[in-house]
């Protein structure tokens, strides 16, 4: 499988587990060619053209020839310079050497936009019965923090090193945020648990979780108690990073019960606990491991690849 169709294939994954659904992406997608033909020219060369295909700010090749042919993998959650380095030693004992680096977390351009991707939230948001226009402001302005957090940061440190080195590598972030999110919502939905302890070992039914309990970072209640009621389940995994901290009222108001998240700030957990809303950690690693599992299970269908794991990723088929 060539890079380039690795990437456009992840991109695919991606938007068909999009809670938005395919009409909305063809809107932001028909949106984004527009605002393309009307870029001036002094500007042109500035312009990120994957956008014009691809709806995910942070989901990018970072370095190499599109058209590399691919057959073995190094992917972690975090791939930075040790990671690289190790691909480089590996490269030079291996019979068959790792064509590709894939980072879940994104780094160079596909950090410095991964604000971008945030306005996703608001349209789940709008999903669940809360009003467009109070996501769309409040999430405005957690995606402006975000995006001034992200400004002084050393995007390009990870890439120049796989760039010296010759490693293709790129970061599948959202797609499969989008995956592992699509899945626990039809889980939960054709479930239907009962109590928050009935979702906890619905979450241990998935072999990620349950090597990262062994691992001692379980799911977890962080708000409520096992005897509380799950009412209806609200799964916040996509979206790039937390939204909103004040948020949580308009979850309760809109019918919301549990909150279902990969990780959350301890800002965001007391105004969580301040709405009485229930709030499970699933597992940030975990939950990130599982969908990029689901995501390359899509993948393999079309070709076999070899995975060399590391940086908390293991790859468990299905």
């Amino acid at each position: 499988m060539k890079l380039e169709s690795l990437y456009r294939k992840a991109v695919e994954i991606g938007i068909a587990n999009d809670l938005r659904g395919k009409n909305e992406i063809n809107t932001i997608l028909k949106e984004e060619k527009e605002k393309h033909k009307k870029i001036e020219k002094e500007e042109a060369e500035y312009y990120d053209r994957d956008r014009l295909f691809n709806p995910f700010s942070d989901t990018r090749i970072l370095n190499g020839d599109p058209d590399t042919e691919i057959k073995k993998i190094m992917v972690g959650i975090d791939m930075q310079v040790g990671e690289l380095l190790l691909a480089h030693l590996l490269n030079k004992d291996s019979d068959q050497r790792i064509n590709l680096v894939v980072s879940h977390h994104p780094e160079g351009l596909a950090l410095a936009q991964l604000y971008e991707v945030m306005k996703l939230q608001a349209d789940l948001l709008a999903n669940y019965g809360i009003t467009i226009s109070v996501a769309e402001q409040l999430m405005g302005k957690r995606i402006s923090e975000v995006e001034r957090r992200l400004m002084p940061l050393n995007h390009t440190r990870t890439v120049d090193v796989a760039r010296i080195l010759g490693i293709p590598m790129m970061c599948i972030h959202t797609p499969a945020d989008n995956c592992v999110t699509s899945l626990l919502k039809k889980t939960f939905e054709k479930e239907k648990p009962y109590r928050l302890k009935d979702l906890l070992q619905i979450l241990k039914g998935f072999p990620e979780y349950k090597k990262s309990a062994k691992l001692q970072v379980p799911p977890k209640i962080v708000s409520g108690t096992e005897s509380s009621k799950c009412g209806k389940i609200y799964v916040d995994m996509t979206g790039g990073t937390e939204g909103s901290k004040e948020i949580f009222e308009k979850y309760v108001n809109s019918g919301v019960s549990t909150l279902v998240s990969m990780h959350l700030s301890e800002e965001h957990l007391e105004n969580a606990k301040k709405a009485s809303l229930n709030v499970i950690i699933a597992g940030h690693i975990a939950s990130d491991v599982l969908g990029l599992n689901l995501l390359f299970d899509e993948l393999e269908k079309e070709e076999k690849l070899e995975f060399v794991c590391v940086s908390g990723f293991e790859r468990i088929r299905r």
